[in-house]
């Protein structure tokens, strides 16, 4: 069993140094993110027609990396852990344009 063992931490040089994110940074996201979610409350208010949904999420997406960031550590990640969720970020955005582009060629022709 001691063959397996990594002393010096080669295999998952990310597990080596943990990073602390002080309370100031959790407050600073914890604004924004009221913030934000003030933005989407009023966004709500306004009638902007076919873009209502697509500023609801731009302002979910902003709100969604800046918990993937902070909350979730990305931001201190290695370089790998970065690319998966980027990968899988970019694969939302596609599925999302693909809805969307459905929802508004639906309303052809009748308006």
């Amino acid at each position: 069993m001691s063959e397996y063992h990594d002393p010096s931490n080669v295999v998952n040089p990310e597990h080596a140094d943990h990073h602390i994110v002080t309370p100031v940074t959790y407050s600073i996201v914890f604004a924004t993110l009221l913030v934000m979610t003030g933005v989407t409350v009023g966004a709500a208010y306004i009638d902007l027609g076919l873009m209502n949904p697509v500023i609801a999420l731009a302002i979910a997406s902003f709100k969604a990396v800046i918990v993937i960031l902070f909350f979730m550590h990305v931001k201190y990640q290695s370089k790998l852990v970065k690319l998966t969720v980027i990968s899988g970020f970019f694969t939302f955005l596609v599925l999302t344009t693909m809805t969307l582009t459905d929802y508004i060629s639906r309303a052809w022709g009748l308006w």
